[in-house]
Order: C-alpha cells, then sequence, then structure tokens
C-alpha cells in the first residue's frame, strides 16, 4: 500500500488530492510566496483524526503545513512541494460558553466574527478584532498572535487564550494552561505556542478568556496637514488617556477608501486619525481632542452616536480592498516604539519618494503597528522589483528605529531572512533548538519563522518564485 492510499485509509473523504481543488489551498493571502503542490489536503473533523495524520507524517517524513482560513498575509500557510496542507473548516464547532467561568472553547476552525457573535448573544465579548474578523478563524489567529484595532486598549489573542489542545509532530496530544485565570504551573508552554505559526504543534482546541461588553463608544476624526503631526497627536492621547482605538490613514488610504465607497472623506489631507473612547463621560474625547488640536489638526470632529462611529471606522476597514482595486497590493507589517511613530512616518515618505511606488499607510496607531500597503502592477518587472524593495526598506528602517519586523501578522516564509537581524544568531540558534525539541523531524511547517535549518538556505519544497511568479 502506498503512503497516499495508507492515508485514504485513515482519513476517508476528509483527504483530497484532486488539484483542481488543491490549487486553492497552495498559498494564502501572501501573494510573494506562490505555494508549491501538495500531495493532498488533509480536512481532519476531530482531533483523533488529526494524532493519526501526525503518525502518518511522522512515519513517512512528509511535512505538514497547518491552515486556517487562509487570510494570513506574510505566507505562514503557503504550501511547500510533497507536502499534506492541514486545513481545519471542518473543526469550526463552538463547544462550550460558560458564562459564570466567562470563557469559551473552541475548534482552531470558528471564525472570530462567529465567535464574537455567539458571546454576544450571552452578553459576553470576545474582544481581539482583526480587520479580517469576519472571515479570519481562531486557529489562524492563534498561530499569528493575532491584534485588531481595539487591541491598544484590550489586548491581543494571546492576552485571551486561557489554554489549548495540540497535537505533537509524532501525534502526542499535550493540554497547555486551563481555565483558570492565574496559572504559572511550570513553562509557559501556551504563550510559546501562541504566534508559533504552526510550527511547533497543531492545535485542535482553544480556551479563551471572554469579557463583559464595553461601554458604548464615542469616537473622534481628525485631519493633519501631516503624518508627522497625526503621528505627534497620537503620542500625546497615548500618555494621556487610554484609548479604546487609535488608528490613522495617510492620504493614498484615504483617497483609495473616496474613490471605492464615497464616504466624503477629506482626501487634501496628508492623515486621518480615528480615535474612540469608551470611558464613561466626554473627559476623555475632551482630552484627545487637546492632543490633537496641539499638535496641529486642520480639522476636528467627534460623535458619541455609535453608529455614526462605526460608520467612521468603515473607512479605516476598507483601506486594503479599496488599495486592492489599484493594483496587487504587498501588506507590510512593523511596530515602532510610540516616541518614533513620527519619524517611521517620514521615513515612509521617503521610501515611497525614493521607490516611486505607491504606498498607502494605514496604522494601530496607538500601539506603534504601522501597515504600509505596497502597491504595484504585478505585470511589471520593474514596478515588481521597486515594491520590494519598499517592502523591505520598511522593515529595515523599523528595526533602525528599535521596532519589529511584525506586530500582529507573523514572520511567515516573507520576513525570515529580516528575523535574525532583529532578534541576533543566539536567539534565532535558541529557537531553532526549540522547534526541534517540539518537531525533531522538521515535519511542521518546514521553512517558515525561524526558515530553513543552517546549511540548507533554501526553502524545502522550493515553493516558487518571490514575489509573484509562476511556481518553479
Amino acid at each position: 500500500m502506498s503512503p497516499l492510499d495508507e492515508l485514504v485509509g485513515l482519513l476517508g473523504d476528509g483527504l483530497v488530492t484532486d488539484r483542481d481543488v488543491t490549487d486553492g489551498y497552495r498559498h494564502d493571502k501572501a501573494i510573494w510566496a506562490v505555494g508549491g503542490w501538495p500531495l493532498a489536503v488533509a480536512r481532519p473533523s476531530s482531533t483523533a483524526e488529526v494524532q493519526e495524520l501526525a503518525r502518518w507524517a511522522a512515519r513517512h517524513g512528509v511535512a505538514l503545513v497547518p491552515r486556517g482560513a487562509g487570510t494570513g498575509v506574510a505566507g505562514g500557510a503557503t504550501a511547500i512541494h510533497g507536502c499534506v496542507v492541514v486545513s481545519f473548516e471542518r473543526m469550526s464547532r463552538i463547544l462550550a460558553i460558560d458564562e459564570a467561568a466567562m470563557l469559551a472553547v473552541v475548534q482552531p476552525g470558528v471564525i472570530n466574527g462567529d465567535l464574537k457573535a455567539a458571546a454576544r448573544e450571552r452578553g459576553l465579548w470576545y474582544p481581539p478584532d482583526p480587520s479580517s474578523y469576519a472571515m479570519s478563524s481562531i486557529g489562524g489567529n492563534v498561530a499569528t498572535n493575532a491584534g485588531g484595532l481595539c487591541c491598544v486598549k484590550y489586548g491581543v489573542t494571546a492576552d485571551y487564550v486561557l489554554g489549548l489542545e495540540a497535537v505533537l509532530a509524532d501525534g502526542t496530544v499535550i493540554r497547555t494552561g486551563g481555565r483558570s485565570r492565574k496559572d504559572v504551573a511550570g513553562y509557559d508552554l501556551t504563550r510559546l505556542l501562541v504566534g508559533s505559526e504552526g510550527t511547533l504543534a497543531l492545535v485542535t482546541e482553544i480556551t479563551l478568556r471572554l469579557r463583559r461588553p464595553p461601554p458604548p463608544s464615542a469616537t473622534l476624526v481628525a485631519t493633519f496637514g501631516s503624518l508627522e503631526a497625526s503621528g505627534r497627536a497620537v503620542a500625546a492621547i497615548v500618555r494621556s488617556v487610554d484609548a479604546s482605538l487609535l488608528e490613522i490613514m495617510d492620504r493614498t488610504a484615504v483617497r483609495a477608501v473616496e474613490a471605492h465607497a464615497r464616504l466624503e472623506l477629506d482626501t487634501e489631507a496628508a492623515a486621518m486619525l480615528i480615535a474612540q473612547s469608551d470611558a464613561p463621560g466626554s473627559a476623555e474625547l475632551g482630552r484627545m481632542q487637546e492632543a490633537c488640536e496641539g499638535a496641529g489638526a486642520t480639522m476636528v470632529l467627534t460623535t458619541e452616536d455609535e453608529s455614526e462611529g462605526q460608520m467612521l471606522l468603515m473607512a479605516r476597514r476598507l483601506a486594503l480592498t479599496a488599495l486592492e482595486r489599484l493594483g496587487t497590493v504587498l501588506v507590510d507589517d512593523v511596530a515602532v516604539p510610540l516616541p518614533q511613530l513620527p519619524e517611521m512616518f517620514r521615513r515612509i515618505d521617503a521610501i515611497v519618494a525614493e521607490s516611486e511606488t505607491m504606498v498607502g499607510t494605514v496604522a494601530h496607531a496607538g500601539d506603534g503597528n504601522l501597515h504600509p500597503l505596497v502597491v504595484f502592477d504585478r505585470n511589471d518587472a520593474a514596478a515588481e522589483a521597486r515594491a520590494v524593495a519598499a517592502f523591505e526598506a520598511v522593515m529595515a528602517q523599523a528595526l533602525e528605529l528599535g521596532g519589529t519586523i511584525t506586530g500582529e501578522h507573523g514572520v511567515g516564509t516573507l520576513k525570515c531572512a529580516f528575523l535574525a537581524r532583529q532578534v541576533g544568531a543566539a536567539s534565532l540558534a535558541l529557537q531553532r533548538r526549540i522547534k526541534a525539541a517540539f518537531d525533531p523531524g522538521g515535519i511542521l511547517n518546514p521553512g517558515k519563522v525561524i526558515g530553513p535549518p543552517p546549511g540548507n538556505p533554501g526553502n524545502p519544497g522550493n515553493p516558487g518564485k518571490r514575489p509573484g511568479g509562476d511556481p518553479t
């Protein structure tokens, strides 16, 4: 019996080999990393099936590439040649919502927005809200430690993960953490697995903390004559209040959204800041207004009407969609210390001028987390080369300012080459030893995050040309 026939016997209709189907599982939204051809796509429906799959892969030395909803933008779910893509789309049940303990237990394929809705029906709230919350999975959010618009006050995915069930590369099932809000027994394996992008284990169950819903939010919108001025406003706001949301869009992003959605935005402003406060009363909103005016805002508007606030937020959530109408978009994701935010905006402007490339920047500004969205014509090789240079220059400048190459999207395949530059050789070597302890055979999402093993500079499986050509 061939290894593939053996796997069919284990998973039945949970295994797909039809190339017309597997083609859709070769890559996520990261267009740089065109996927190799997987041997098959596995769609397990239980932890037991994931165990059987892992044992099979360990026996035959076949790579397993886990996949959530395919919304990642760093290439973390990019298939490699001859792998089995492990899609968790069938493991999509909310197993429990415990109102008394204020927690939820879910399978990894549950969509973030569906969990929010289910929690809301019980008078509870799951805060992490990546822009893709309507379509991204909780498992994918855990894999990258996703953030979102409200994380400036309420934290990122890791702040809500109480415990995990996960399958190791040899098929062993482990449980980390639990249902307690405080737990310091042993090493914190939960925190280690969150953000590991499927390179250490296959997460099959997630226990999440829930909160009471926040009070209604008041919203402020301000425009500025320069991005640096908007950055100064953010720094002043963060020092004075606990904003529940603090976002910035540059002129390029604002103009793209206005052309797409006709929201009557100010397309002449260099930057638009959107801030919210859910603190009782209007004191915080007043202090945010003062901060904006002190930084030289050209216009400041406020509203305590939640529906109006959500309509204003629509502009921010539409930024990527609007820019994708103008060309292929490389989504960058860097973060810098808050005092460096104005300087990072200035350096992005310089990169745009030097590379002659369109870049629309949006930012979770209260965290210093910026998303320069690099737009180019994929059919123009010279434009593509300039876009690549701009993408990499943004990471280099963030590191120079004491920041990071990724704030919430993960390293995936796209940023492996920059990881050593940020963390150093000793730290990277330690991370590789941790990977080897969890996955001695190197079969779990190989080549991602920490890159290929030393002495093997190629990406395992040769997934394809960078950034957008046909697979080799």
